[in-house]
Order: structure tokens, then sequence, then C-alpha cells
């Protein structure tokens, strides 16, 4: 598990079938392509996102829940609103034999906590039934829906290579629907189906400057979703986060994404057509590495986004509290080996 990232979170009303994917942006972060010391680590996170949408992403809501039989041709004066906070624990082993030349890795996250959203506003016009029968509709909603529970299950298999300051990696990872979730509950803490996302990233580190860039694209494929038969489309996602370290201990620097919905949504039961989604979003960050005991390193990071330019998705803000906590680089941090692990 890269320190500084996290695995894709639960379903907060966010993009595709009524605003929500698999992939939430910010998932990599800065030094993600540097490979760690073999051994187990484990990395814990709180997660607080804010988000607000209306317009299509209200009507898209309101039609996943049930709360409109069909397509809606007239006029939405609707906002939908979610609150999160979350818990996150990720396991990862660092395997010591290489694998193709690099480092392999296994993980897997779960996650815990609240989501508390609302939909609230009008909708009037006509609305075409499955059977292709339109009649007038008319409707006013105030949904407010909390759910404190566990979220899906997300395992990780990676790869890192290092050539001097220069880093690679190659992931695959899924989604197991294994979290609460149900088709016609605006708050869910699971999506509702499986999902499997791969990508390859970039690390620039230099530990005698302290310089580092790291960028890492993927693409994810989503199932159809059985409970609506609804299949979002293929999404692209670009994490990215630039930084320096201050000295050995502080690092401080600038992370980034970019969310792209390339593949339009389907299957019988969308009723919102294509329904691409974008969004980007940026922010500071902060980290702080130390010394637990002679075999142990702790790694604490704060980042935060603000998001922006966003199309058929919710935005807002969100910021991520890290503690990662791995084996002890094997060199000092003024050898060649980065100076903390991953």
């Amino acid at each position: 598990m890269a320190v500084g990232s996290v695995a894709a979170l639960p379903e907060i009303a966010r993009a595709d079938e009524g605003g929500v994917s698999f992939w939430i942006p910010g998932f990599f972060g800065s030094l993600a392509a540097v490979p760690g010391q073999p051994g187990w680590s484990v990395t814990e996170i709180y997660y607080h996102d804010s988000v607000s949408a209306s317009g299509n992403v209200a009507l898209a809501k309101a039609i996943e829940i049930g709360q409109i039989p069909g397509s809606l041709n007239g006029t939405v004066n609707a906002n939908v609103n979610a609150n999160v906070n979350l818990g996150f624990v990720a396991a990862t082993y660092v395997f010591a034999t290489p694998v193709l030349g690099g480092q392999a890795s296994a993980s897997l996250l779960a996650a815990y906590g609240n989501n508390s959203s609302s939909l609230a506003g009008s909708f009037a016009g006509t609305v075409t039934g499955p059977a292709g029968n339109s009649f007038p509709l008319l409707l006013s909603n105030n949904i407010n829906s909390s759910l404190t529970a566990f979220g899906d299950l997300v395992p990780q298999f990676a790869l890192k290579w290092n050539s001097g300051v220069n880093n690679y990696m190659t992931y695959v990872t899924a989604d197991l629907p294994a979290g609460a979730y149900q088709s016609t509950r605006l708050a869910n803490l699971g999506i509702g189906h499986w999902a499997v996302d791969a990508g390859g990233g970039y690390t620039y580190f230099d530990p005698k400057t302290g310089h580092e860039f790291s960028a890492v694209l993927g693409f994810t494929y989503n199932f159809v979703n059985p409970a609506t038969q609804y299949q979002n489309g293929v999404d692209m996602h670009l994490d990215w986060g630039a930084s320096q370290f201050l000295t050995k201990q502080w690092q401080v620097g600038l992370v980034g994404y970019v969310y792209q919905e390339v593949g339009c949504d389907s299957g019988s039961g969308d009723r919102v057509g294509c329904f691409q989604s974008r969004v980007l979003g940026v922010g500071p960050q902060v980290g702080y590495i130390f010394p637990i005991g002679d075999k142990l390193q702790g790694y604490l990071n704060l980042k935060g986004y603000g998001e922006f330019d966003a199309a058929n998705r919710p935005s807002g803000w969100n910021v991520w509290l890290t503690f990662n906590l791995s084996p002890a680089a094997a060199t000092p941090p003024t050898s060649s080996r980065p100076m903390f692990t991953k």
C-alpha cells in the first residue's frame, strides 16, 4: 500500500450510476511507485468528504432509488448532498522474492463509517415509463438518509521497479460488493456491483535533493449492477502528487487528480443516457516520517482536495489523514535507497 494513498472508497453519490463510481480520485499520492521494505505494513485512514450537486445528478439519483419510475422530460429543481466520515484499515504484505524483476505486494482494505445523504427539490414534466407509456409527473422530494456500516472489500496487487531516481509500478485492484447496499436507499456504503481497475504509474524521487513527482493512470471496468441492471461506462483517472522534503522527516507539496468517464453508461436499467462524469481536484499535502523503535517506521500524511469543473457528478472537498506503520528502511535515508518505505 502506497504511503499517502488509499484504495477505492465506498459509494458516496459521486459518479456514473446516480453519480457513483468505484474509483474515488485520490487513490494514489506522492511516491506511489517507490518500492518498500519486505514484510507486513498497516495503513489506517480517516476520510471526510462533503459533496453536492443539482440538475441531472439529482435527477439520476432520484431515478436510481425509484422516486421517478422512468425518464423525465421536464424541469428539475433539486439538490443532492452527501457528508461522509469513514475509517479504513489496509493490510499489505511486500514479498522479498522478486517477481518479473520487480517487487510484488498484496493488500486488502476494509472500511467502516457513516454516510449521511439528502435529496431535496421538485421534479415536474412528463415521464416515459419502461413500457413506453407517458404520463405527467409533479413530485416534491425531501429525503434524508444516514447509514453506519461496513463498506466493500478492496484487494490490490502491485509490482514496482526501481532504477536510480526513477520508479515504475503497475497494479490491479477490484471491488468485492460485500458492503451495505440497497438500490432504493439514498445513502450506501457499497456500490452493489463488481468492478476491476488496472493501471500504471511513475515516480521521480531523488533522496539527495528531496525532489519528488508521481503520477498514476488507470482505467475501471464496471460489471452490471444486478439490482438495477445498470452498467457504468469505463472510467479513466489520473492521480498525481508533487512534493519537496525539507528535511529527512518533513515533506510538503501538492496533490491532484483528473477523473473522466470515457465510456457511456448502459444496460436495461439506464434511463439517463450516456451520463459521462468528470471532475478535477487539487490541494496541499504535508507528511512526517518518524522511527518507532529499531525496526519500525511511522508515516503521517494530511492532504486535502478542492474539486472543480465537475460534470454529471457531485463535487466539493475532501480530506485524508493517513497513518502508515511499516518496516524501517534497511539503509540510512541519506543512501541511494528511498528515505522511507511504501
